[in-house]
Formats: structure tokens, C-alpha cells, sequence
């Protein structure tokens, strides 16, 4: 009995060890990669042509406000004026009467043109907000539908993002021994595509 649970024991040992060998020599067949997200997404031409039409639609929709509230300044100036009469001493109380009512029909007037101009910006500017959200969201999936493509082709089993952050701010990726930085590579297919002028520097690794 004591040789049988000597041997079982052995056997169990042997079996940990080989598990064990086994579980070693699996992992170091591993091949890890890891990728700056952040510096692709703003480095890939597709992110600085998007970005350079939403500045141009911001653009565009200030200058919009800008010519509304030329004409809110235009129905100000004339208020002040009729101010300055209806405060005049010498003016009749009916040409008075009819000045404050004046005033009161331009004030309302500048009222309403002022909150259309709010509720026109904040409507444009969130349906901008919007796509821009959408669009930018399309270009990540873009780059991660790459970085798999790309990770087949150069058979990685893991490619972990070295640029991502926890909640507490802190990178996930803390340590990587022998791990290859793709980032570069990626960056030349991403960009190969991209118009001359407009081809980003890929930031040396």
C-alpha cells in the first residue's frame, strides 16, 4: 500500500512537472505584438482629411452666427437711438408714445432673432458633434479591422494596445518582454493610399 501511494505520488509529481513543461513551452511559442492606437488613429491620412472637413463645417456655421448677430448688433443701435429720443425732454409725450412702442416692437424683435440664433448653433453644432462622433468611430474600426489583417499575415496571437488607459489613468499595458511594436508597419499600409501632399510622417519607433 505504502509503495502504491509512494508511486501514485511520484506519478502525480511527474504529471504537475510535464503540465507544467508543457504550459512553459506553449507560452514562449506566443507571439505578442503591441500597438500605439492613439499615434495611428492621428497619424492615418483619413483622420486628418475628417478632421479638416468638420473645421471647415464649424467654420462655416460661425460665420452663419456671426452674420446673425451682425444684424442682432444692427436692430441694437437702433434701440439706443430711440432710447436717446424717448429720453429727450423736448419731444412731445405722443411722439413719445410712439417711440417707446417702436422700441418695444424692436426689442422683441431682437429677442427673438437672438434665441433663433442660439437654437440654430446649438442644433448645427450637435448634429456636427454628432457625425463627427460617427465618422471618427468608423475610422477606428477601420484600423482595427488593419491590425487584424495585418497581425494574420505576420501570425501575432496577441496584439495589446500599449496606448490605452484604465479608469484610474493608469496603462494596461505596463510590460511586454520581447513583444514587437507594429505601429510603424501598420502606419505604411494604413497611409500607402493616401494623397501625396497629405501623407503623414510616421513617427520613428
Amino acid at each position: 500500500m505504502k509503495k502504491h501511494l509512494k508511486f501514485s505520488a511520484m506519478l502525480c509529481a511527474l504529471t504537475l512537472i510535464t503540465a507544467a513543461n508543457i504550459g512553459t513551452a506553449h507560452a514562449q511559442k506566443l507571439n505578442i505584438a503591441t500597438v500605439d492606437m492613439q499615434s495611428a488613429f492621428k497619424d492615418y491620412y483619413r483622420t486628418t482629411q475628417e478632421q479638416q472637413k468638420f473645421n471647415e463645417d464649424f467654420a462655416r456655421i460661425q460665420k452663419e452666427n456671426n452674420e446673425r448677430l451682425t444684424g442682432i448688433r444692427a436692430i441694437e443701435e437702433t434701440l439706443q437711438g430711440l432710447k436717446k429720443k424717448i429720453e429727450d425732454p423736448t419731444l412731445a409725450d405722443n411722439l413719445k408714445r410712439e417711440k417707446h412702442k417702436e422700441f418695444q416692437l424692436k426689442l422683441d424683435e431682437a429677442k427673438a432673432m437672438d434665441q433663433e440664433r442660439k437654437e440654430f448653433l446649438g442644433r448645427r453644432q450637435r448634429a456636427l458633434e454628432i457625425k463627427k462622433k460617427a465618422t471618427m468611430t468608423g475610422i477606428l474600426e477601420e484600423i482595427r479591422k488593419q491590425i487584424v489583417v495585418y497581425s494574420k499575415q505576420e501570425g501575432f496571437d496577441f496584439v495589446l494596445d500599449k496606448s490605452g488607459l484604465s479608469t484610474n489613468q493608469v496603462p494596461f499595458v505596463l510590460y511586454t518582454k520581447d513583444a514587437t511594436d507594429i505601429t510603424k508597419a501598420l502606419l505604411t499600409v494604413l497611409n500607402k493610399d493616401a494623397p501625396e501632399a497629405e501623407t503623414p510622417a510616421v513617427p520613428a519607433q
